[in-house]
C-alpha cells in the first residue's frame, strides 16, 4: 500500500510536467526566444550601461508574456492548418493534449497579464506598442493576411519585427527623437531580414503550405520565383544592416561584423538559386537565424566595448549610449 502511495504523487507530478510542457508548446517557445533576445538587445542598446532593473526584468516578462500570447493565439486561429502540416502536426491542439477553451483562456490570461506588468511596473507607451504588436501579429497577420496575399510574410513581418522597439521603449519611454531614430532601425533591420529569413523555410515546406491551401509565395509563383525574392531581399538586408554605421549609431566593430555576416548570407542567398539538394533551403533558413542573434550581437559589443566617440577632422561624432 505504501508503494502505491508513494506512486500516485509521482504520477500526478508527471502530468503535471507533462501538462505545463504543452502550455509551453503552445507559445512557440523557440520562435519566442527569438523576439525576447531581440528585445533585450533593444534595451542594452538603450542605455550607456545597464538598463534599470525594473525596465529590464519587468519588461523582459511583458514582452515574452505578450509574444506567447500572440503565438497562443496563432495555434488556436491555425488550427486546420496546422492539422495538414507535417511541420506542425505535433502542436498541442493538434494532438488534443489541449483543448480550444484551454489555449483560449492561457492565451487571454497572458495577455492580459503582459499589459499590466508592462503599463504598471514598466510605461504605458511599452505596453501599448506591445499591444499593437499582439493584435498585428495573432489577429492582423494570422487571421487574415496570411490567407488573403503572397506577400503575407512582406506586409506581417511587422508585427514580428517590433521587439527591439518595446525593449528600446521600456528603457527609455522615447522621449527623445533619436529613441525613435534608433528604435526603428533596429525594426527596420529585423523586417528586412524576414521576408529571405521565411522563405527559406516556404521553399522546402511548399507542399504543407499547398496542402493547407495558403498563398505563400512558392506556391502561387513557383520556387524559381521566390529564389530570386530571397536573394532581392538578402541584397536589400545587407544594405540595411550598414544603416547603424551610417547613421553613427555603431562604429567600426560592428561595421566588421556585419559585412562579414552578410557575406556569408549573400553566398547562402546566391547558392539557392542552384542549391546543391533540395534541404539547402533549410540550410539557408538555419544561416539566416544565426545571422541575426550574431549581426545584434555585434551591435551590442560595439555598443559594449568600442569608443563611444570617432574624432573626424576638428569634429567629434559622438555614437548612441
Amino acid at each position: 500500500m505504501s508503494t502505491l502511495a508513494g506512486q500516485k504523487p509521482v504520477a500526478a507530478e508527471h502530468r503535471l510536467f507533462a501538462l505545463a510542457g504543452q502550455y509551453l508548446a503552445a507559445t512557440k517557445p523557440r520562435i519566442v526566444a527569438l523576439l525576447v533576445f531581440t528585445a533585450l538587445i533593444g534595451m542594452l542598446l538603450a542605455a550607456p550601461g545597464v538598463p534599470p532593473w525594473r525596465a529590464l526584468v519587468f519588461g523582459l516578462l511583458g514582452i515574452w508574456m505578450a509574444s506567447s500570447s500572440a503565438a497562443a493565439l496563432n495555434q488556436l486561429i491555425d488550427q486546420r492548418i496546422d492539422r495538414v502540416m507535417a511541420r506542425t502536426a505535433h502542436r498541442p491542439l493538434v494532438t488534443g493534449t489541449l483543448t480550444t477553451r484551454q489555449v483560449l483562456t492561457f492565451a487571454i490570461v497572458l495577455g492580459v497579464a503582459s499589459m499590466l506588468i508592462l503599463g504598471l511596473l514598466v510605461n504605458w507607451l511599452t505596453a501599448l506598442l506591445t499591444f499593437i504588436g499582439l493584435i498585428g501579429y495573432a489577429v492582423i497577420y494570422t487571421a487574415f493576411l496570411k490567407r488573403a496575399t503572397p506577400q503575407n510574410i512582406v506586409i506581417g513581418g511587422l508585427a514580428g519585427a517590433i521587439p527591439p522597439l518595446l525593449g528600446w521603449a521600456a528603457v527609455t519611454g522615447m522621449r527623445a527623437p533619436s529613441d525613435w531614430a534608433y528604435g526603428l532601425l533596429l525594426v527596420l533591420i529585423v523586417f528586412a531580414w524576414t521576408p529571405p529569413h521565411f522563405w527559406s523555410l516556404a521553399i522546402f515546406r511548399r507542399e504543407d503550405y499547398r496542402r493547407a491551401c495558403i498563398p505563400m509565395l512558392p506556391v502561387v509563383y513557383g520556387v524559381e520565383y521566390t529564389r530570386w525574392h530571397v536573394l532581392f531581399y538578402t541584397i536589400l538586408l545587407v544594405l540595411v544592416s550598414f544603416l547603424p554605421w551610417l547613421t553613427g549609431m555603431s562604429g567600426l566593430l560592428y561595421l566588421g561584423g556585419a559585412a562579414v555576416l552578410g557575406i556569408a548570407y549573400l553566398y547562402y542567398a546566391i547558392r539557392l538559386m542552384r542549391p546543391p539538394d533540395e534541404r539547402f533551403a533549410m540550410s539557408a533558413f538555419g544561416y539566416s537565424i544565426v545571422y541575426l542573434i550574431a549581426l545584434f550581437c555585434f551591435l551590442l559589443a560595439d555598443h559594449w566595448l568600442a569608443a563611444p566617440a570617432v574624432h573626424v577632422g576638428g569634429y567629434v561624432l559622438r555614437r548612441i549610449g
